[in-house]
């Protein structure tokens, strides 16, 4: 690149890191310019795999570091696999004497009763780290019981001998009153020289276990995170980036990482909000109310509805299942998140047979190391992705643009011999593995959103990830949507969504009253605090003081009710409604959940929510140039369904299709960094920006 071009554009830096795949995108903000890079992710040193990456990716844009000078955006699923493979931190916790047990004892809930085996994820940190101190909050917030000098040096020298890497704390009530948690934690951080983090700060709400996880996790995972942003931000200096590194949150925000650092908890759903994002940032240029966003990477695939335009938000996020995909069986942690369905169905998850001979596909996973058979790195049983490449709807030679040639006949192999059992040739194994994925995949998106109370069927639907082009008319077809999306770079279209993210925390306090007896100066103190924080977390992500939006929500219940319903009620700088109209918006949305209103009854707030928010800066990539028609490259046997004949397909270059260009299926489109398989009855349309707008014609 010349120096006039450098000096003109604004070139912004995004990284995602998967469980199989490391996603670099470069955005020049000033022109719409994109250009984008896919490695290996490397599991032991995930910092080996961003150096590579992001040399690879200045290279082909003929940049230096030193021509990116805004933040460079990370989305990663460090903090994901940390827990789930119980590879975290040596944490120790603190919590009020009789309550060391609490993370044992759990909410009591069995998610299978007639399991007689049932398991659970071990506790982030262990009973043997966990170390109670005298010491009493009272639930009105009085402390009656503050720690004395001698019970915390007692916990300093427990701990110092246990050889902690971190501290969580969390004692009863401190979300009413934290004075006992911040003395405590003063004192740890001068003894220890440690990480420590209270509860009051990660999750400052009612209910004692999920607030005790939700810290436990957030201790454990501290010295996970600390040493690699640290090693990031060192490294990045060192090359000349000019910009800082901002870190992007489970609820589709961005925050400056010492605040990641701090809060890491928030980071668990990371890479999947990051989709979400653009899921949402498509939505408003394709000016559609409602967009399913499909995203299949090479460990998992995730769905996530784009309904009135944003992706919906749950308030807790079930992490480190002991069994998958079993509501129940994992850790619940406080923290605001995009809410989606997340199923073990990537390019990388492996077919098996079980005891009664039915072939079956994930949740295990080859990952990067060894990778599908046909990676060539050692794995011999197949994975999606190796279906694929038998029923020649990938290339082996152009996989990553040839950069990551295929082994086919490595492949086919593997299929076979799972074959053997079933008495099946290699073709029927990989078309049975493409079709089970396909009909796990629309299963999970079709019970996430009737979870939602939505209907899927016309829906259109937006296809990213490595492997969610090769899949998505197929789970279209499945869900009766009629149309999908396949935009540009969709292969790394997670890593675009951070750099389109606005600079985002969800804050939360509970602070239970009934509505008819607030007191408005204590609901001003408490919101107040809220914002207070919040103004401080956009600075520190480089966001000015007056850029802040503040939107309210509360966690409200009729008096005696267990479980709360969330409710926003407005935006401003003060608190924008009034009682009555608190009263209306709850009993709508309860109406709206549960089909009535139980009138006559006193409504209670239990939590306060606050959303702060910085817009994003517009990303207006230009149009790509016009083009009357489209002329295949090449043909190649394609199979697209079981007891299907192959068929001499077309294959279509990517960056050789114009806007308005039209064809029809079957086919297949290859871009360098994914492929994108057009089945039988669809026909495409390449949209302006590129995007290639798939339409069903005719039930396949």
């Amino acid at each position: 690149m010349n120096d006039q071009a450098s000096t003109t554009a604004d070139w912004r830096l995004a990284v995602d890191i998967g469980g199989t795949f490391t996603d670099v995108v470069l955005l020049d903000a000033a022109s719409g310019d994109v250009v984008v890079d896919k490695t290996l992710t490397t599991p032991s040193n995930p910092l080996d795999g961003v150096r590579t990456g992001v040399g690879q990716l200045l290279a082909r844009a003929g940049l230096r570091p030193s021509d990116v000078t805004a933040p460079i955006v990370h989305a990663t699923t460090l903090i994901t696999n940390a827990l789930i493979e119980g590879k975290t931190g040596r944490a120790g916790l603190v919590t009020t004497q009789g309550f060391g047990d609490t993370l044992l004892i759990r909410d009591e809930h069995r998610y299978d009763m007639y399991d007689l085996q049932i398991e659970f994820p071990a506790p982030p940190v262990p009973r043997d780290r966990t170390v109670e101190i005298a010491e009493r909050t009272t639930a009105a917030g009085e402390v009656i019981l503050p720690p004395s000098e001698e019970s915390m040096q007692a916990v300093a020298d427990e701990l110092r001998a246990l050889e902690v890497e971190s501290v969580g704390i969390c004692l009863l009530n401190s979300y009413v009153d934290a004075t006992n948690e911040r003395t405590l934690a003063e004192f740890l951080e001068r003894e220890l020289g440690v990480p420590v983090c209270i509860s009051a700060d990660v999750s400052p709400q009612i209910r004692e276990y999920p607030r005790m996880v939700t810290t436990a996790c957030n201790a454990a995972t501290m010295p996970v995170i600390g040493p690699y942003l640290d090693e990031l931000q060192k490294w990045l200096s060192g090359e000349g980036f000019g910009g800082s590194v901002l870190m992007m949150l489970s609820n589709g925000g961005v925050v400056s990482a010492d605040d990641a650092a701090r809060v890491p908890i928030r980071l668990v759903e990371s890479g999947p909000a990051a989709g979400a994002l653009a899921g949402k940032w498509f939505a408003e240029r394709l000016d559609m109310d409602r967009l399913l966003c499909f995203d299949m990477g090479g460990t998992t695939a995730k769905a996530c509805l784009i309904d009135g335009g944003e992706p919906e938000l749950t308030n807790v996020f079930e992490v480190a299942r002991a069994y998958r995909f079993k509501k129940g069986s994992g850790f619940p942690v406080s923290v605001p998140s995009v809410d989606l369905v997340e199923i073990g169905a990537g390019g990388g998850s492996l077919a098996w047979v079980d005891q009664f001979g039915l072939l079956k596909v994930g949740p295990e996973s080859a990952g990067a190391e060894p990778g599908p058979a046909s990676y060539g790195r050692g794995g011999t049983v197949p994975a999606v992705t190796d279906s694929d490449v038998v029923l020649g709807l990938l290339d082996p030679a152009a996989f990553l643009g040839g950069d990551m040639p295929l082994d086919g006949a490595a492949a086919t192999a593997a299929a076979a011999k799972v074959g053997e059992s079933l008495d099946l040739d290699a073709v029927s194994v990989a078309a049975g593995i493409h079709e089970i994925v396909n009909q796990n995949m629309a299963a999970a998106a079709r019970m996430h959103a009737v979870e939602q109370g939505v209907d899927l069927r016309g829906v259109s639907m937006i296809a990213f990830g490595g492997a969610g082009p090769v899949h998505a008319c197929g789970v279209a077809e499945l869900l009766e949507s009629d149309r999908v999306i396949f935009p540009v770079n969709a292969s790394v279209l997670s890593a675009f969504g951070t750099l389109v993210s606005p600079v985002r925390i969800d804050l939360a306090r509970s602070m239970p009253r009934r509505l008819d007896a607030i007191d408005p100066a204590e609901r001003t103190a408490l919101l107040d605090d809220l914002r207070n924080e919040g103004r401080r977390v956009l600075a520190a992500a480089g966001s000015s003081a007056d850029a802040a939006r503040f939107r309210y929500g509360l966690d409200c219940r009729y008096a005696g009710q267990g479980n709360e319903v969330t409710v926003w009620v407005g935006e401003g700088d003060d608190w924008p409604v009034t009682d009555a109209d608190v009263l209306v918006a709850f009993e709508a949305e309860y109406k709206r959940i549960f089909g009535l209103a139980i009138p006559d009854v006193a409504v209670e707030i239990v939590t306060w929510r606050l959303a702060v928010s910085a817009d994003a800066d517009q990303v207006n990539p230009e149009p790509v140039p016009t083009g009357s028609g489209a002329d295949p490259v090449s043909h190649r046997p394609m199979v697209f369904g079981r007891g299907m004949d192959a068929v001499d397909a077309p294959v279509y270059k990517r960056n050789q299709l114009g806007g308005g260009a039209t064809f029809a299926g079957p086919c297949v489109v290859e871009e360098r960094e994914t492929t994108a398989v057009i089945r039988p009855g669809w026909n495409v349309e390449v949209g302006a920006d590129g995007s290639l707008i798939a339409t069903r014609s005719t039930a396949s």
